[in-house]
């Protein structure tokens, strides 16, 4: 009869932007052609907002300025809370980490054209990853 509160990990997923592109990356065990937005932990004490600049830079090798948080979504795959950010790439620069495959940038009219064609996937429109990719399309640059 008593309350449980089971543990939830934070999270952070963050859409990289600079001027009118964003970084797509991939992992191995990603389908054929679907690219995402880059996450990771919180690790303790860290701030969201450095947590979004870590891994910014352990991922994807891009140093990012501006972080702006736009919305959270549960996760269960495991017991995570999904912090989702836009985060500024202060440069162009790529150096990938261990744990991707593939990142590259998309300007809106190439993701566009590329979704339209059916050449690239994206997570489903349940994700937070594709609310952010959506979020970055509609807007203007």
């Amino acid at each position: 009869g008593g309350q449980h509160f089971p543990r939830t990990d934070p999270v952070v997923i963050m859409l990289a932007t600079r001027g009118d592109n964003c970084l797509l990356a991939r992992q191995a065990r990603f389908a054929p052609g679907m690219y995402s937005c880059i996450a990771g932990f919180v690790e303790p004490g860290e701030s969201f907002e450095d947590a979004v600049r870590r891994e910014t830079w352990e991922e994807a090798g891009l140093r990012a300025g501006t972080v702006r948080y736009i919305a959270s979504q549960p996760w269960p795959f495991p017991a995570s809370l999904m912090l989702g950010f836009m985060a500024e790439a202060v440069d162009p620069n790529i150096a990938l980490g261990d744990e991707l495959e593939d990142a590259r940038w998309f300007s809106r009219e190439e993701l566009r054209d590329a979704i339209a064609r059916r050449a690239l996937k994206l997570p489903p429109r349940i994700s937070i990853s594709r609310r952010l990719v959506d979020e970055w399309l509609q807007a203007q640059a």
